[in-house]
């Protein structure tokens, strides 16, 4: 049945992509679409899972690439790929105690590999390995189970299928060029799209790989003919596109890759803010995105508390990154840093949850954010013993979050100052403002 739906593919599709009422040029987000982009700010942090047969060879997602391995070689790591561990439930379990609202899974990463069961490919986790279990229905009827919004991580490259066109990555893996074959990928891709859009119903598709071909900038990777069928298919779907660039029409979503939104330390995220759409940043807990079994540099709780409270203070999200074990475990230490995490947004969460960015942009010391007529004041780093605001607007309180303590303040016609004297050594030292109405 599968080599007849991939032969069938590009006559399928065909009525679908060349709908002209679909072309997403002046696209227009539905009302449940915009519902669910208040929905998804108002969530703050998700977890990012980068997990395939690439976990396997235990070093990082890229390893293919990396170190030039022959796709057909690299393929039967699939014939072993049994992760007996995988437990979903104890997975979103661990998620949800975080206070993580959604997760992003990778079900298609550049080595071309399915993790959920595909009609129009073999080279998937049902079909190519012994485990044979669709890991993406399970996570997301667990997800569905415990509260949590599901996204799909879904690259556009591919390094070992044939006919999708050789790019700046995924070279010296044994694929041949002269079969290139875009309308077919194109199809390809489509099609399993449809599949994940109607078999999961997923809240987001975060796409990767638009960056694969900028030595070929007149490549048209026909994003309008993509988007607009992800929308018809389901119109409350969100659109995310690490492409590195300002949105695109047609996505719901702006992503920056290893940095907060207006800062580029990593060199991926060199793009401004210059939309209303909602932001969300994506970073790793150690170094790799994928399992990399010598990688035990992960960032400390305090560090990822910091992390998570400086993209609220942008008006961000947070996608904190984990690469699971191949046998389907998540690495101790990244659930040691959950439960930190997840214990210091049992305390501090309702500074970060529906909030916005603060009338005070991110400074030296830390950053604000707002929700209603309460302003947060999180304090990362002060060696003072007091702290001005540019803030105008009247003050009628302040307090040490979650101590109902008050703050001494003096506000004049050029701002608020705080007098918080000695910090104790925290991770985020919070007070709050209540604003006169």
């Amino acid at each position: 049945m599968k080599h007849f739906m991939k032969a069938c593919a590009g006559l399928l599709l065909s009525g679908v992509l060349t709908t002209p009422s679909f072309a997403q040029k002046d696209y227009q987000p539905t009302s449940e679409n915009v519902a669910a982009r208040q929905q998804f700010a108002a969530n703050k942090f998700g977890i990012f899972l980068h997990w395939g047969i690439s976990s396997m060879f235990a070093q990082g997602e890229w390893y293919l690439q990396s170190n030039h391995i022959n796709k057909d070689e690299y393929a039967k790591a699939a014939g072993g790929f049994y992760p007996a561990r995988f437990d979903a439930k104890k997975w979103v379990t661990a998620f949800r105690e975080a206070g993580a609202k959604y997760i992003c899974f990778t079900t298609r990463h550049h080595d071309g590999f399915s993790m959920f069961d595909t009609r129009y490919s073999d080279y998937d986790i049902v079909d190519a390995t012994p485990f044979r279990r669709d890991v993406v229905r399970e996570l997301t009827d667990e997800c569905r189970r415990q509260g949590l919004n599901v996204h799909f991580y879904y690259s556009h490259i591919d390094w070992t299928r044939e006919d999708y066109p050789m790019g700046d990555s995924g070279r010296n893996t044994g694929k041949r060029p002269e079969k290139a074959d875009w309308p077919s990928y194109f199809a390809f891709m489509n099609h399993q799209l449809e599949e994940l859009i109607v078999n999961y119903s997923p809240d987001a598709i975060w796409f990767d790989g638009m960056w694969d071909q900028r030595s070929n900038p007149d490549f048209d990777w026909q994003l309008d003919e993509q988007y607009a069928l992800i929308h018809r298919l389901k119109p409350s779907i969100l659109i995310g596109n690490n492409h590195h660039l300002p949105p695109f029409p047609g996505e719901d979503i702006q992503l920056f890759e290893r940095d907060l939104p207006g800062e580029n330390k990593a060199g991926f995220s060199g793009e401004s803010v210059v939309s209303r759409l909602p932001l969300e940043t994506c970073e790793t807990m150690n170094g790799m995105w994928g399992y990399k079994v010598t990688d035990q540099n992960y960032k400390s709780v305090k560090q990822l508390v910091r992390l998570l409270v400086g993209a609220a203070g942008k008006g961000a999200n947070l996608l904190l990154n984990i690469g699971p074990q191949p046998d389907g475990e998540l690495p101790a230490l990244a659930l040691d840093r959950l439960a930190g995490i997840g214990s210091w947004m049992e305390q501090y969460g309702e500074t970060i949850y529906g909030t916005t960015a603060g009338d005070v942009p991110t400074r030296s010391w830390g950053v604000t954010t707002r929700k209603g007529n309460k302003q947060y004041v999180h304090i990362l780093s002060l060696e003072d013993e007091c702290l001005f605001l540019p803030v105008t607007k009247k003050v009628k309180r302040a307090a040490v979050y979650g101590e109902n303590r008050p703050v001494k303040f003096r506000q004049t016609r050029e701002g608020l100052l705080l007098e918080v004297g000695q910090l104790p050594d925290v991770a985020d030292y919070i007070v709050e403002l209540t604003m006169a109405e």
